[in-house]
């Protein structure tokens, strides 16, 4: 369990919007309470999910703060979906889980 833990120093301090934050609290309120009652299988769901959450957050920096590379890294994409990725704006969320 303290393993896990570590995960959160990898995700945001702060987030965009408030259901961001929610969603976040959710997850480890899930994994915890999972990993306590013996319920292994779902916690490793929500630690997935978390897990995946962190990869969002980390494609989204780069797409703010190295547009060429993004776009770079989607060659072999279909055009709609290039497309997609390339026209979000709001959330790593919006576009990374679809």
């Amino acid at each position: 369990m303290e393993e896990a833990a570590e995960l959160a120093d990898y995700l945001p301090l702060s987030f965009k919007t408030p259901k961001e934050q929610e969603y976040i609290e959710f997850l480890w309120d899930a994994f915890e309470t999972n990993h306590t009652h013996g319920k292994y299988q779902f916690a490793f769901l929500a630690y997935h999910m978390l897990t995946m959450s962190f990869v969002y957050f980390n494609i989204w920096q780069i797409k703010q703060t190295t547009p060429k590379d993004f776009a770079m890294g989607l060659i072999g994409f279909g055009k709609d979906i290039e497309k997609s990725l390339l026209d979000v704006r709001a959330s790593p969320f919006l576009v990374f889980e679809r």
